[in-house]
């Protein structure tokens, strides 16, 4: 074979070969490449960063009675306004929106602040003012965190999120949110529960979840002697409605408007709008 069959025949090759091979990237396809990459990097770092922020407020909500650890700023001034079904009984007024941010604590407050004696707490609502009569000397820790709760405004404002009218008649209350969930942060176990699961009308006693450590700053009142369960320890009574009472009465009287009539949310509202707490006097 000559030199310039040789030629002819590598000059072919060289053509046939570059058929079938793409043309290398230019410079602004790579560049746009590039971008699209980092583009890309960006997106999915939004996306880990941001997501979990989201979804973590939306599912923070724990058992009723439980306290949630929240941010410390809370709301107020704002007018929550009436639910469809609700109305506001008779001397009421329309409760405050509730807190969306309610304080929260870490340490449990000491007890020797309220040992031994007897207190006296003026509940400001929105339908009237109730009278507690804190009793220091039987659940001197639960008296403490309540002090300490109304020293501090945790509950200004905090509606009353459940009536019961069937079976067991209480009101509770407690929860700056006002979903059953909210608490101060810290929790304590149970103190000066009744033997029998007996509670006087008038009682002024703890709600907790099924952990006997779980108390926090939801509280109940009986506006009937209730009959409770007595497994897991029963519920602290602190305490007991001295002035008032017919508050509640009047509230349970109109019963609940959801999930049921007899037990729910209130069908005539009633919030806490302020709490004081004085050593009764001999």
């Amino acid at each position: 074979m000559t030199k310039e069959q040789e030629r002819a025949r590598a000059r072919r090759r060289y053509e046939k070969q570059a058929k079938t091979h793409k043309a290398p990237v230019g410079d602004s396809t790579r560049d746009k490449q590039v971008f699209g990459v980092i583009l890309a990097v960006i997106l999915i770092l939004a996306a880990v960063i941001v997501l979990p922020i989201i979804i973590g407020d939306r599912d923070s909500a724990e058992p009723a009675a439980q306290p949630t650890d929240s941010a410390t700023t809370p709301t107020g001034g704002q007018t929550a306004g009436l639910a469809a079904g609700q109305k506001l009984a008779a001397g009421c007024t329309e409760p405050p929106a509730p807190q969306s941010k309610p304080k929260s604590f870490t340490d449990v407050p000491d007890k020797a602040a309220a040992t031994g004696r007897t207190w006296v707490a003026t509940v400001q609502t929105t339908c009237g003012d109730l009278t507690f009569e804190l009793d220091g000397t039987k659940a001197p820790q639960t008296v403490a965190s309540f002090m300490h709760l109304a020293k501090e405004g945790f509950w200004a404002p905090s509606p009353c999120h459940r009536v019961t009218t069937e079976g067991i008649f209480v009101l509770q209350c407690g929860d700056p949110t006002g979903t059953g969930s909210g608490g101060p942060g810290y929790t304590f176990g149970i103190e000066n529960a009744p033997s029998d699961g007996k509670y006087p009308k008038g009682s002024l006693a703890m709600a907790r979840t099924q952990d006997p450590n779980s108390n926090g700053s939801q509280f109940f009142i009986t506006y009937k002697e209730t009959q409770l369960p007595t497994e897991g320890g029963g519920y602290t009574i602190f305490g007991k409605v001295t002035k008032g009472l017919d508050i509640v009465e009047k509230i349970a009287a109109n019963k609940a408007l959801d999930p049921s009539p007899a037990d729910g949310t209130p069908v005539s509202p009633i919030s806490i709008l302020n709490v004081s707490v004085t050593e009764k006097k001999a």
